[in-house]
């Protein structure tokens, strides 16, 4: 199918939006699993948080079994262990079930706040030497919440602290006794700043070398190591929402022989235009993504094939129409470019690739310069 570009055209994108990167697509992926976090990286902190846990379960039933205490204290420990097991392994269960969640690991550290708080009344209060079990989780939620929600935690060591301390003597709130209770905090506030600062600079660090590692150089858009999640992702919402989708394939028409004529930079430069065309056709939404050296890829989602078609129209317009100008060369160029959607063209990722390949392959055998819709599956 040839693309009539008198058809009627999709309203033009807004310019003022992000334009063809799709970071709204991969944005709204990471707030749903919280704020700028990975969902890989959220899986890997929800079992380090375990795993902390688990240490902490561990500290406390060694410290009971070499230390021991009054029966009645150790009975209270023991139940409070039991609570506390039972409440991590629900986590567990959920998080398993429907995905790690930044809210889980929240309520995971207050929960040991609580469970901590917990031993150290049984086990001598503001005297415990389990007390500096207080530092696990500030430093688990310094590494993983950040600042914020670390404060707040803080701030419930704080109650917590100043309870034990009521609890051991009344006349616990005096002056001296409030320079004891900053003196004890002070500790935990200068871990809880060190620790958020340190997570802060490695997932800033992360997130440049991440960008880094996902990023066409010479383009600025995404490469296909970042391109095939996203594609997984967003074929996945499409079949289970019973979603269309389009994809494209822009290839340039004529790159071998600019860079013979003018000079890889001016090849170099083509491959910016063509891009920039690209992306000014694209909705925020959309994704873009370098395939080879000439070839891009363009996924649309909620787009049907005819809506995709006229997108493609525009782009293979705006490029045809804009010369190129590259140090004192100024030259023309043009693209094809295949177009194909789910489930019209295929019920697979592989098969839609497939027909967006041959819909492109036969733009270029009938001549090039022109836009091409696979047929159907």
């Amino acid at each position: 199918m040839i693309v009539n570009p008198a058809s009627t055209p999709l309203p033009a994108p807004d310019t003022n939006t992000v334009r063809g990167y799709g970071l709204e697509a991969v944005h709204s992926a990471r707030q749903a699993a919280g704020a700028d976090i990975e969902p890989g990286q959220l899986r890997d902190f929800s079992r380090t948080v375990a795993e902390i846990q688990w240490l902490l379960v561990i500290l406390v039933l060694l410290h009971h079994v070499f230390q021991g205490s009054a029966e009645d204290h150790t009975v209270a420990v023991y139940f409070g262990l039991i609570i506390f097991v039972a409440t991590i392994l629900v986590f567990q269960y959920f998080a398993f079930l429907r995905g790690p969640r930044r809210w889980l690991l929240a309520v995971g550290t207050w929960a040991m706040i609580l469970f901590v708080s917990w031993v150290l009344y049984h086990t001598g209060r503001l005297d415990s030497p389990l007390l500096n079990l207080y530092l696990l989780p500030i430093v688990t939620s310094a590494l993983t919440l950040g600042q914020t929600v670390t404060l707040l935690q803080v701030g419930l060591i704080a109650a917590c602290y100043t309870f034990l301390g009521y609890a051991t003597d009344a006349s616990f709130f005096t002056v001296v006794s409030a320079g004891n209770l900053a003196a004890a905090l002070a500790p935990m506030l200068l871990v809880a700043y060190i620790t958020t600062m340190l997570s802060q600079d490695i997932h800033h660090t992360m997130g440049k070398v991440r960008e880094l590692s996902e990023t066409d150089e010479l383009t600025g858009v995404y490469n296909l190591r970042a391109f095939n999640p996203i594609v997984a992702r967003e074929f996945a919402l499409a079949q289970r929402h019973r979603r269309i989708l389009s994809m494209l394939m822009v290839d340039s028409d004529n790159l071998k022989k600019i860079n013979d004529t003018h000079g890889h930079e001016a090849g170099d430069r083509l491959i910016q235009h063509v891009v920039g065309a690209i992306r000014h056709e694209l909705r925020s939404t959309d994704v873009i993504a370098r395939y080879g050296g000439d070839e891009f890829l363009c996924l649309l989602p909620e787009a049907s094939s005819a809506d995709a078609a006229q997108v493609a129209e525009r782009i293979r317009k705006r490029i045809a129409d804009a010369p190129v100008t590259a140090g004192n060369a100024t030259f023309a160029t043009t693209v094809s470019i295949g177009v194909a959607a789910y489930p019209d063209h295929g019920t697979s990722r592989e098969a839609l690739a497939r027909n967006t390949d041959q819909a492109l392959y036969s733009s270029k055998a009938r001549g090039r310069n022109r836009v091409t819709v696979a047929h159907g599956s």
